[in-house]
């Protein structure tokens, strides 16, 4: 029976940090990443593709920005600006990774998949919104807003202005996900929960609707690979391994670890929060449900015998 495996790409497979973000430059990246799937293509596992979106979601909300303030034109929320980059992201990463396969002389069907990831309206994530999106402003400006529609804004710690910020809550269930494990385990390679899907809730118990919020790529790819019974669960970011101490000169390069080990380092602060720790804990959750294991590694890691660092049920 083949296997099946969710790989979640980080930022870099879409868009360098010193990159203006042309569609050129983000072709060339996704093609570049795509091309390190192919040995598992090859060794026969179905696939499935989530992805970050985090610096292209919030180039749309400039432009949504500059649209009402030049022509008037309604901006639009956050949820819809997800939706917008789940569908140009995956349209880039199906051509480019098609593109691979053609070469190689190998044909699947690729499909991108709009995803609603719903979340609980009472989690506490939304009593405290942490999480930085769209255009920076003054703080006049951000006042203004704020008086306007109710927006929440945060002064950025590098001092550039004042950003708004919205609540990133843990994701509950991920719709369709019947559907993509069906497609996915045919053979037809699915991407989908695009920039951790499209935050909805149930404003009522049976109304679902769109939430200014962003939720973890990560923890809704590990969610994702739990419903659909994946296999192995897979994280591309723009280290090799994960490390302990990391840049420090007793830094350790973690290979193959239990759960229980991660769960420890986790509790130890061994993780930093806006960087490995959503990982590792993506890792973690994805293995704790039922999962056989998990791996953090970059693309070019993918397939080597010693790839990444592997977390793996006791």
């Amino acid at each position: 029976m083949k296997k099946l495996a969710v790989i979640a790409f980080g930022g870099n497979a879409l868009l360098r940090g010193d990159q203006k973000g042309t569609i050129d430059e983000q072709e060339a990246n996704v093609y570049e990443t795509c091309t390190h799937l192919l040995e598992l293509i090859r060794n026969g596992y179905d696939v499935v593709v989530g992805h970050g979106n985090g610096p292209q979601v919030g180039n749309v909300l400039l432009q949504h920005e500059a649209g009402e303030k030049m022509y008037g034109i309604p901006a639009q929320p956050i949820d819809f600006c997800v939706a917008e980059t789940q569908g140009s992201i995956g349209y880039m990463i199906e051509q480019q990774l098609r593109n691979v396969l053609l070469k190689e002389g190998l044909e699947r069907d690729i499909l991108t998949i709009i995803t609603e990831v719903v979340v609980d309206k009472n989690d506490p994530a939304f009593q405290k919104p942490t999480k930085p999106v769209g255009p920076f402003y003054t703080k006049e400006e951000a006042d203004k807003i704020t008086a306007s529609n109710g927006s929440i804004f945060a002064e950025d710690p590098r001092g550039r202005g004042w950003r708004k910020v919205v609540a990133s809550p843990k994701p509950v269930a991920i719709n369709n996900v019947k559907s993509i494990e069906t497609l996915a385990r045919d053979g037809q390679i699915i991407i989908t929960v695009g920039g951790g899907g499209i935050p909805v809730f149930y404003v009522e118990e049976k109304k679902l609707q769109g939430i200014d919020a962003v939720i973890d790529k990560d923890l809704a790819s590990s969610q994702l690979a739990t419903q659909i019974h994946a296999d192995e669960f897979i994280i591309l970011t723009d280290v090799p391994k994960v490390y302990i101490n990391f840049r420090k000169p007793d830094e350790r390069a973690l290979d193959r670890i239990p759960v229980s080990e991660a769960r420890k380092l986790m509790a130890e602060g061994h993780f930093a929060a806006g960087s490995m720790a959503p990982k590792v804990a993506a890792c973690i959750q994805f293995v704790e449900n039922g999962g056989k294991e998990a791996m953090i590694t970059t693309a070019t890691e993918l397939g080597k015998p010693d790839a990444g660092t592997v977390i793996f049920a006791e």
